[in-house]
């Protein structure tokens, strides 16, 4: 029976990274840039989204401790996406200063996307460990 969870595992964390690369192509490296380039201050605030993220996913989902922070960050993500599909919102990517600045959303599917790209950081998933704990 282990090695049929182990399974089910080893395939929610490649889905997850899958659902993570696909949000990242969509948006995140043509964001970030546009990010920085409309305002030096927004890469400060999708910083402060990262935080707020990876504060929702140590301490506000239950047992978020047997779970890889991979498959938590991607269903956070999918979860964001469905709610803001439901309202009608629309995945716009910016383009710099002359797409205006960007909703709530947007930033905070940018700092899922940083999120993302850190995870595979050791230091990271050290200090997210012991947040979980």
């Amino acid at each position: 029976m282990e090695g049929m969870f182990g399974m089910a595992a080893v395939w929610a964390e490649r889905t997850s990274r899958r659902t993570l690369n696909h949000l990242h192509s969509q948006l995140g490296a043509a964001g970030l840039v546009a990010a920085v380039a409309t305002a030096p201050g927004l890469a400060a605030v999708v910083d402060q989204h990262a935080a707020a993220v990876r504060d929702i996913l140590a301490a506000g989902v239950e047992g978020s401790a047997a779970v890889a922070g991979v498959v938590l960050l991607a269903g956070y993500a999918r979860g964001l996406l469905d709610h803001a599909r439901e309202a009608g919102w629309r995945l716009t990517v910016p383009q710099g200063p002359e797409s205006g600045p960007m909703d709530w959303l947007t930033v905070r599917l940018l700092a899922v996307c940083t999120l993302a790209n850190s995870m595979d950081d050791p230091q990271y998933r050290q200090g997210f460990e012991l947040e979980l704990r």
